[in-house]
């Protein structure tokens, strides 16, 4: 046998290989994406559910979730958008879309996003009466190495933090990846955002003293991580402030959502 026939085959056999295994990972990417696309809808959903201060592992997540409405705004109107599919209406996707979003000038952009979407996706946590018990808004902004997303939740009355949590992140661990630890997390149920109109809610550095006349509006530093730290505070001021969703707030409060 000529070693020109031992190339041919080596190739041929190569070649093969490369078509079968080409064949089997689009085969079972294709069969997984279902499972795939329902895990992402449960992790957000219990991701909602935990910045609500709601989840228990010991309760299926779409039981919990059922006492939620999802409801798309208009950001630029601060009112519910009826005519946007909520399912399949893609935030992230429109946040890059010249088409879908509007830039932002350096002194809006305080959560350094650069563009803000048209429209937001938020959930409402509703009594058996139908009122509104908790609200629970996107959030996200640039922190030291990252642009990290996550929700804040708010009690009825849109001003009393019910709580907070970011899903993804690639923030120092053990530094600004202390945005995930559950102590801290807890500092935030019971705070208050707005001040005598304005957006007063924020990080500081250190531990918050109680007997501060600004310890409402006071959350516990990141020690060791003050990007992070001044990140986390602009991004929860712009999306609570007047380029965010404090239109829609005040017309839930005054009934002209």
């Amino acid at each position: 046998m000529s070693s020109n026939d031992s190339t041919s085959k080596t190739l041929i056999v190569a070649f093969s290989l490369c078509i079968v295994c080409s064949i089997v990972v689009s085969a079972a990417a294709v069969l997984l994406k279902p499972a795939q696309e329902a895990n992402k809808i449960q992790d957000l959903k219990r991701n909602v559910l935990a910045a609500a201060g709601m989840y228990d592992d010991s309760v299926s997540v779409d039981e919990q979730f059922g006492q939620i409405s999802t409801r798309i705004v208009d950001l630029r109107t601060g009112k519910f958008a009826e005519d946007v599919n909520a399912e399949s209406y893609d935030q992230r996707k429109a946040a890059k879309d010249p088409a879908a979003s509007d830039a932002l000038t350096s002194d809006q952009d305080l959560a350094k996003v650069a563009r803000r979407e048209h429209y937001a996706i938020i959930y409402l946590v509703e009594g058996a009466d139908g009122s509104i018990d908790k609200i629970i808004l996107p959030v996200r902004g640039y922190g030291l190495w990252s642009t990290l997303y996550g929700f804040i939740a708010l009690e009825s009355d849109a001003d009393t933090v019910a709580g907070l949590g970011f899903y993804e992140h690639a923030e120092t661990p053990g530094l600004g990846g202390e945005v995930d630890n559950p102590r801290w997390k807890a500092s935030w149920p019971g705070k208050k955002v707005y001040r005598d109109g304005e957006v007063a809610i924020g990080l500081i550095k250190g531990a918050v003293d109680p007997a501060n006349a600004n310890a409402s509006w006071e959350i516990d530093g990141l020690a060791g991580a003050t990007l992070t730290a001044r990140g986390v505070t602009n991004l929860v001021r712009f999306w609570l402030g007047e380029n965010g969703f404090e239109p829609f707030l005040n017309n839930l409060k005054s009934g002209e959502a």
